[in-house]
């Protein structure tokens, strides 16, 4: 029989833990249609975020911790490769997301790139993280930031013909449209649904696998993309099934954060196991097993288990079940600095 408490306060402490998920932002929507790019980015209080390939510039703050490096706009924002409206800040400035074109090797090795058109920071402090990178060292308001910006730079550079016509696009309403050239359709950025499961057995266990592609010892909570006519709760049922073999009675929601690698809404959910035995489909799961909390923590503390990042909601999954923070040696360092900055 499936382990099945009526309620799970561990998972009322998931949504606010969440990077990405806990910063209300006031985008100002109703501004978008009628902005004026070439105006709004004269006004000398408009800020503008620099984005090279999937890195944004960072510098460290008073505290040593990590914050996202804005600067000033210019008349020639308007004419960049991307140029997205982000919202306005409490003082009423407009902040911008910019893609800057990228040698992609120099941006992929992590050098500082300052000379990229020009126009990138010159300061020595700054360099460029992608937000896997710094993500778990930023605070809320950038995270969201810098999330919104790489999933709209990266669905204007897959969007630029019309899926239906094949004709060219064109942004219009301040970045969050594209515009079809010959028949006018206007196309909106896309958010592709998954759901990702924290799967519990009756001893109260947490069955945790591993991808063909991932090295021996990582492990994670299983996930998958929700299909067509198919219901968030249904595609934790039928992606358990497929992947491992085992059914799932009692579903609960946790949580979602948005997940811009490159356009995912992961949908988190507690699910409790009706049996334990494990059939893998070998295509997408090369090991899948049960853990109690001993099993975890002695993994984690020899170096034998990988756990995903602090920035991932699978990683809250895990820590809302073990009741408390995990701390990977030589990865997390929780109690030690808070941000390790690249040498």
């Amino acid at each position: 029989m499936s382990s099945e408490p009526a309620d799970d306060p561990s998972l009322h402490r998931l949504a606010g833990a969440v990077a990405g998920a806990a910063a209300p932002r006031n985008r100002h929507s109703e501004q978008r249609p009628s902005l004026d790019l070439r105006a709004v980015l004269a006004e000398p209080s408009t800020r503008v975020l620099e984005v090279v390939g999937d890195r944004c510039a960072v510098v460290d703050d008073e505290s040593g911790n990590p914050r996202l490096q804005w600067r000033s706009a210019t008349p020639e924002d308007a004419e960049a490769e991307v140029v997205v409206f982000l919202d306005r800040d409490d003082d009423g400035a407009a902040e911008f997301a910019v893609a800057l074109p990228a040698d992609e090797t120099r941006t992929r090795s992590g050098d500082a790139a300052s000379d990229i058109a020009g126009r990138s920071a010159t300061d020595p402090r700054v360099t460029w993280q992608t937000l896997r990178e710094v993500g778990p060292w930023l605070d809320a308001e950038d995270v969201a930031e810098f999330m919104t910006a790489q999933g709209m730079i990266i669905w204007h550079r897959t969007h630029g013909f019309c899926s239906r016509c094949g004709a060219p696009t064109v942004p219009a309403s301040a970045g969050w449209v594209r515009r079809c050239t010959r028949e006018d359709r206007e196309l909106y950025p896309r958010t592709d649904p998954a759901v990702i499961m924290g799967i519990r057995d009756a001893d109260d266990r947490l069955l945790l696998a591993r991808s063909p592609q991932w090295p021996d010892g990582r492990r994670s909570v299983l996930a998958g993309f929700v299909e067509p006519g198919e219901s968030a709760e249904a595609a934790v049922r039928r992606e358990v099934a497929e992947e491992v073999g085992v059914e799932v009675g009692r579903v609960a929601y946790a949580g979602s954060q948005p997940w811009p690698f490159p356009a995912s809404l992961m949908l988190g959910f507690a699910g409790w196991a009706t049996h334990t035995d494990v059939t893998l489909d070998t295509g997408e799961i090369a090991e899948a097993e049960w853990f109690t909390r001993e099993e975890l923590t002695e993994g984690v503390d020899d170096g034998r288990l990988m756990l995903p990042g602090t920035l991932s909601i699978a990683r809250r999954l895990i820590e809302s079940w073990y009741g408390g923070p995990l701390v990977v040696p030589g990865v997390d360092e929780r109690g030690g600095p808070a941000w390790h900055r690249p040498s």
